[in-house]
């Protein structure tokens, strides 16, 4: 099933729904995508829509890996499995939720626009998003729903992996999704347009609900001009990687014909859709660097944590995704690597027939790597670290001291692990271009 974009999915979504309208729902959109989904099931059901904002409690060395979750109005989730084995120490835990909690207040604060959040008590909550991938945000999500007080809770996505969807069966009283394809990669391959939802679109779509207002005619609520499948010479397209035994899902871009491409190997938690990977590659784009996004891991070995941290397979499946590209793209090759994708970019650019012109690692675990491979990169290697990132910077200096390249470390003062305070992704993709376009001779857009 396709879906042109996130309205036309929130209206199919919307009929399967049509069972829930008699009992007076809360439709609750997950930020951002799944708010204009959202939007749709709740004008259909003529119910209140809000949204649900859950932050993930990320272990301080690894934040894309979660012991936990918090919701609004005080809700706190934490998995002591994941406390112990990461040996997350008591006072770690309140110093990340302590974090958490201010960035849930700003982001609750910015999407409502001042507006009380409904409550929850005694109702049935639809949640809803517009795709799962591992799924593990809309489990969260349902919990904390659960613990604000909903006596029923309906978790609704468009699409799925069978994997995630038979995992979320048990997450929510009733779980409805349209598809659950088995050749599924990645949740924007089943939208003709996926292209990303902004603040903006999110504040509008439930300033709209809460005035009774429609969406003004244009383009549908959801819909953008970026994220075309185009051909090569300025576009996007949208590629299938043979890597090994598997197929993987990628966005290729390429402004300019015959140009270096980078290719981005993201770390745990994120994906090719991740708004600061999307960020520094459009950077690049503008630079006259071609750019690869793709998922190392397919969602069903994301959801083993375990694969993860196997960077030994994800520095194969980069290596192997890299052959498909030169034997498609006779061009030269970088790596751009963020958390423990990059000590899988590093370890790749390793290999004896690596062939990497540059690298650049983005508040990465180069450590990872192993010391030993570290010292036969030959790529000149650029690690970029967030001076408030303090056991990272640390892990990133030790590694650097093995490399024997090139290399240089940048801090960028103030900067978290995830680069999110204002200014600091800007500084990130400045840096990496600068990189790039200097170790691939390029002339400076």
């Amino acid at each position: 099933m396709l879906f042109t974009d996130r309205a036309d999915a929130g209206r199919r979504l919307a009929e399967a729904l049509r069972h829930l309208e008699k009992d007076n729902p809360v439709v609750l959109g997950l930020p951002r995508g799944g708010v204009p989904v959202a939007y749709q099931v709740a004008q259909a059901l003529r119910a209140p829509l809000d949204v649900i904002v859950v932050r993930k409690l990320g272990v301080p060395y690894q934040r894309e890996l979660g012991f936990g979750a918090i919701g609004e109005g005080g809700v706190r989730i934490l998995s002591d499995d994941i406390i112990r084995r990461g040996r997350v120490a008591r006072e770690d835990v309140a110093a990340v939720q302590r974090t958490e909690e201010a960035e849930l207040a700003r982001q609750a604060g910015r999407f409502r626009a001042g507006r009380e959040r409904l409550p929850l008590t005694g109702r049935t909550a639809i949640v809803v998003d517009d795709g799962i991938a591992t799924g593990a945000t809309a489990a969260a999500a349902c919990q904390v729903v659960r613990a604000q007080g909903a006596a029923r809770v309906v978790l609704a996505v468009p699409v799925a992996p069978p994997d995630a969807a038979e995992r979320l069966r048990t997450a929510a009283d009733e779980f409805v999704c349209l598809s659950t394809p088995y050749a599924f990669s990645a949740v924007g391959e089943w939208y003709e347009d996926f292209s990303q939802t902004a603040d903006d679109e999110v504040v509008a779509l439930l300033a709209q609900a809460a005035a009774g207002t429609a969406p003004r005619t244009g383009a549908p609520a959801g819909t953008g001009t970026a994220g075309g499948r185009t051909a090569a010479g300025g576009g996007t397209e949208e590629v299938r990687i043979e890597a090994g035994a598997v197929r993987l899902t990628g966005d290729l871009t390429r402004p300019v014909p015959d140009g270096p491409i980078v290719m981005f190997a993201h770390g745990s938690g994120s994906s090719r859709h991740s708004p600061r990977n999307r960020a520094v590659a459009t950077a690049l784009n503008r630079a006259g660097l071609g750019t690869l996004l793709f998922d190392l891991l397919t969602p069903a070995e994301e959801a083993d944590r375990a694969n993860v941290f196997d960077i030994e397979t994800l520095a194969r499946r980069l290596a192997d995704a890299t052959r498909w590209l030169r034997d498609r793209e006779p061009v030269p090759i970088g790596y751009f690597g963020a958390s423990t994708g990059a000590a899988a970019a590093l370890r790749a650019a390793a290999y004896p027939d690596a062939d990497i012109g540059a690298v650049v690692s983005r508040g990465g675990r180069p450590d990872l790597a192993g010391r030993s491979l570290l010292g036969s990169v030959r790529a000149p290697t650029l690690l970029i670290v967030g001076g408030a990132d303090t056991l990272v910077l640390d892990l990133n200096r030790q590694a650097q001291s093995a490399l024997t390249c090139e290399n240089k470390l940048e801090v960028v003062p103030g900067a978290t692990h995830l680069f999110e305070e204002r200014g600091a992704l800007d500084k990130v993709s400045a840096l990496a271009t600068d990189w790039f376009t200097r170790h691939f001779h390029l002339e400076p857009a």
